[in-house]
């Protein structure tokens, strides 16, 4: 380094007892606070004690306080490396407040009776929430139907697939076949439950309804029975989001070399052999990746639902999600209803936890 270089020269840390007596005060103490009025506010709320507090606003008083003494203790007992240490710090508290604390109001909520309907307010009534729950047997169809719309992922994956090897091969119209077949994905669901549910298979004047009339149906109704009406809903959610799959495997296929793909051709494997022994076993990784997040989507199907059947008939379309919202906007019934999405939650985390794991065990185990 030259002597005129200044740039990469770093100050050693002049830190005093009394600045760094101060920063752990500020650390520790901060905490303290934090914790105190927390606790007066729970005591106040389950214990029938009065500490003054109207709401929760001063534990988030108390939170920021900390947030700031816990960055500036940071600075004052390491110097130049607590300045580092700012880069991040801020940014995982303020996380921490967008995640921790509302999953922590949802927790005492779910172990709470609180109808908005009931002029009692909120009370505490244990596990009678789970206990209702698991005797609830709308909640349990729902789950079923839920193993039904996942099971719709694979044939929609073979769907995306088909179409990403007729959009990557050498077509006339490439581009705008492209195009269009992502235009569902760019609607929302909402204006698609609107636009085909509720529009095109109208019973009487929708023009998918009179198409099926002319070809023998009837009296075509697409939502009188379980059955038909889950399969028109499974349609409806495919249509929307078979161009997404489809374009995470089309940009995989198009990152394979097109060497191996003339190798292939070289030592005989051509059509179908070619694409079961060289191409689906390079786009492994991506339709795992892209079958994952089409579950992650499909687990909270409610738009379509919620606009199109409301979970009928008799429930046969319902899903958890589109469940719980019927619980909170026409029963008002809020401790239950965040009951029920606090389970439906553990219950993803785990599905995707193992699929996650057998996905990576059997990457593992192919390569």
């Amino acid at each position: 380094m030259s002597e005129g270089d200044l740039l990469h020269v770093v100050a050693s840390d002049n830190i005093g007892p009394t600045r760094r007596s101060l920063g752990l005060a500020l650390i520790w103490g901060s905490p303290a606070v934090l914790a105190l009025v927390a606790l007066a506010q729970v005591l106040q709320v389950w214990g029938g004690y009065d500490f003054g507090f109207s709401n929760w606003r001063p534990t988030l008083y108390a939170y920021v306080l900390y947030a700031i003494c816990l960055c500036w203790g940071q600075v004052l007992v390491k110097g130049e490396q607590g300045k580092r240490i700012l880069f991040v710090l801020p940014a995982a508290l303020f996380v921490v407040s967008l995640t921790v604390f509302p999953l922590l109001f949802g927790l005492v909520i779910a172990f709470s009776n609180w109808n908005l309907s009931s002029p009692d307010g909120r009370q505490f009534n244990g596990v009678a929430n789970l206990v209702q729950m698991w005797n609830d047997p709308f909640y349990w169809n729902a789950l079923t139907n839920m193993v039904w719309y996942v099971l719709a992922i694979l044939p929609e994956y073979v769907v995306a697939f088909a179409l990403a090897l007729m959009l990557n091969a050498e077509i006339r119209g490439r581009k705008f076949f492209r195009v269009a077949f992502l235009m569902p994905l760019m609607l929302s669901p909402v204006a698609v439950s609107w636009m085909i549910g509720k529009s095109m298979m109208e019973t009487r004047f929708g023009p998918l309804a009179n198409l099926m009339k002319h070809l023998g149906w009837q009296e075509p109704s697409f939502f009188s029975s379980p059955w038909i009406a889950k399969s028109t809903i499974m349609l409806m959610d495919a249509w929307t989001f078979i161009p997404f799959m489809m374009i995470m495997i089309l940009a995989g296929l198009q990152a394979i070399p097109k060497e191996l793909q003339e190798a292939a051709r070289v030592d005989g494997a051509t059509g179908w052999r070619a694409f079961w022994e060289v191409t689906f076993p390079l786009m492994l990784p991506v339709s795992i990746t892209s079958v994952l997040i089409r579950l992650i989507f499909k687990l909270k199907l409610a738009d379509i639902v919620i606009n199109v059947t409301s979970g009928g008939p008799g429930g046969a379309t319902d899903t958890v999600t589109s469940f719980i919202f019927r619980e909170y906007r026409d029963r008002s019934n809020v401790g239950y209803g965040t009951m029920l999405a606090m389970v439906y939650l553990v219950i993803i985390i785990v599905v995707m936890t193992l699929l996650m794991k057998a996905a990576e065990r059997y990457m593992k185990s192919s390569y």
